[in-house]
């Protein structure tokens, strides 16, 4: 019958392509796996594990939408099926989302009832969802909380004598503090809380001053340049400043938000960026991130880190300071500069940001939390985000907004990319990630952009990870997310 040898030829093809794409997998490449995956279930759709196979690459990615939407449909396929619920369970938990996670693990457990390891996950996903409801009933309302900044004066924190680290005389932060400061760090020592208390708190009065969406002005014959994701990476961090100088008035940077997170040495990061931003405030731009929040701090390992490194006390501060960051840049007039992208509607303008309250937690929707989430995608219009945050905008929102605004180019971070960037929609958007090797395992390059005045063409520097201390990635994140890592 020629119709069955058909099925069966794409049977066996798809089962072909799917060890195909679990050898790109195991090889770290994992947008080659998703392609992979799809070409199998092309062949064959109604095979649950190329699905929660799919959903496991997507999760690598940081796509958890899709994760969720693969895991589903292999649920759809084969209820019965528990590798389905654990990878729709992880996206869920990747999310922050641990009471959809929690219901996917009690149903792997009762799929599974005598294995070790869904029982470990499922009592570690309970334990995530108790401490969430103990900290929702002693939660102060938004009205009521006070700031803990107001709270502190660094002035009478006292520094023993035997602390052999950096100092800041008096209340200035000069380049000799940063440089001593960033030797210790380098040979894994921390700063006192007296002077980490100081740079916080001075940056957090500096970056409250700012509007939502700055301009930069990039005098003739100046350069600028624009770093993306650094995410915890110090020693990368270090390796950008050897390559491209400290920032100074006459070397400045934008830095475009995730500084933190997922890499096990984000205090550094953090104090380094605010520390030189202290220094001298034209040297270091800095807007926020996805990861400047405290739904992704609990769990991508900053608030374990900086609980470890200094106190309790500085989790409440950072994620008060984390609210004051701005949220995009325009430079020279022409480059627009935001961490995620564009809109989900039509006729956004530069003063539509400027108006936004962003003194707060991301939201889940709207323009705040678009400019934190979106990403590009190839073809034109709207559509779902990967990551089930935000939205994917296509070359046509891209060209739309930049007419409206009369601006030439969009430049955004947020996704790590094989090369450092990717230039996309008709050279119109450029995507700079500047974290190499993310996460020590994506063998990705680094990158940064270099503005030469009055021009301002883009200028794409690339560099690959240097070796840093033997401390892992999410080192500091939640137990239970480490599993799945």
């Amino acid at each position: 019958m020629p119709g069955m040898e058909t099925e069966n030829s794409n049977t066996s093809r798809a089962e072909e392509l799917k060890q195909l794409a679990n050898e790109a997998f195991k090889g770290h490449k994992y947008s080659q796996a998703i392609d992979l995956y799809t070409r199998a279930i092309e062949l064959n759709g109604e095979n649950a594990v190329y699905y929660a196979n799919r959903a496991f690459a997507h999760t690598k990615l940081e796509e958890y939408g899709s994760a969720i939407q693969d895991g589903t449909r292999a649920i759809e396929i084969d209820p019965r099926y528990s590798k389905g619920y654990y990878r729709r369970g992880a996206a869920y938990l990747a999310m922050g989302k641990f009471k959809d996670a929690l219901k996917d693990f009690q149903q792997v457990k009762k799929l599974c009832p005598n294995d070790p390891d869904a029982t470990k996950k499922l009592k570690e996903c309970e334990k995530a969802v108790m401490k969430l409801k103990f900290e929702e009933a002693i939660s102060v309302p938004e009205s009521q909380r006070r700031s803990v900044a107001d709270s502190i004066d660094y002035h009478s924190v006292e520094v023993e004598p035997q602390y052999a680290g950096a100092r800041i005389e008096g209340d200035v932060v000069t380049l000799d503090f940063v440089k001593k400061m960033l030797d210790d760090f380098k040979n894994q020592k921390n700063l006192h809380k007296r002077y980490a208390y100081q740079i916080v708190l001075q940056t957090r009065e500096m970056l409250r001053a700012l509007p939502s969406l700055v301009d930069i002005v990039v005098p003739a014959g100046k350069h600028f340049t624009v770093c993306g994701d650094v995410h915890g990476q110090f020693y990368d961090l270090l390796n950008i400043f050897e390559l491209n100088g400290l920032p100074s008035e006459d070397n400045p940077y934008l830095f475009n938000g995730d500084f933190v997170d997922r890499g096990s040495f984000s205090l550094e990061v953090i104090l380094t960026l605010f520390a030189f931003k202290c220094m001298c405030p034209s040297a270091i731009h800095l807007a926020r991130g996805n990861h400047e929040s405290k739904s992704m701090n609990k769990i991508y390992g900053f608030e374990g880190e900086v609980r470890s490194k200094l106190s309790e006390i500085f989790v409440e501060l950072f994620a008060e300071v984390f609210c004051c960051l701005p949220l995009a840049h325009v430079i020279n007039e022409k480059v627009f500069v935001v961490h995620g992208g564009l809109f989900s509607v039509d006729g956004v303008k530069l003063s539509d940001i400027r108006a936004i309250d962003r003194f707060c937690e991301p939201p889940e929707e709207g323009l705040m939390c678009e400019l934190l989430w979106s990403d590009p995608q190839p073809q034109p219009g709207r559509g779902p985000s990967k990551r089930g945050v935000g939205l994917s905008f296509g070359g046509d929102v891209t060209k739309r907004f930049l007419q409206e605004n009369n601006l030439d180019l969009v430049v955004r971070s947020h996704e790590v990319k094989d090369e450092g960037y990717e230039i996309e929609h008709d050279g119109k958007l450029i995507t700079v990630f500047s974290a190499p090797n993310y996460c020590d395992q994506m063998g990705n390059k680094g990158a940064f952009i270099r503005f030469e005045a009055p021009d301002m063409k883009p200028n794409i520097v690339t560099f690959s990870a240097v070796p840093h201390p033997d401390v892992k990635p999410m080192a500091y994140a939640n137990n239970f997310l480490r599993m799945f890592s």
